[in-house]
């Protein structure tokens, strides 16, 4: 593996892309969707956002309910099958494709920016 990519302004990146910490408070499974995912609401301390997440190979809806992630909330809304993602949960590809969303090490006050 290599990394390709240009580089790019880092205070750019930062005043483009808002990257916050927040818990998941509910978890609902999302039959209507093409793709295999559940509902999330995400409190980010100040507001409450849906997001579609396709974390259903890696993880149960009791496991995710409480846990913190790190998502996108400048993207806008995306509708897909009628309901309203608002923010983009963050994750990677394990070593069988599925995806393992990132946390902080360490719990933070949801709303903690990235920098």
């Amino acid at each position: 593996m290599g990394i390709e990519t240009d580089d790019i302004d880092p205070a750019a990146f930062l005043e483009d892309v808002e990257m916050r910490v927040g818990t998941i408070r509910s978890v609902a499974e999302f039959p209507e969707a093409r793709k295999d995912v559940y509902k999330l609401e995400v409190d980010f301390g100040t507001e409450v956002r849906q997001s579609a997440a396709g974390l259903t190979d890696n993880y149960t809806r009791d496991e995710l309910e409480g846990r913190q992630v790190l998502a996108v909330v400048n993207l806008g809304t995306v509708t897909i099958a009628g309901f309203e993602s608002q923010c983009l949960v963050t994750g990677v590809d394990d070593d069988n494709g599925d995806v393992v969303h990132l946390q902080p090490e360490r719990e933070v006050p949801d709303g903690t920016r990235l920098y």
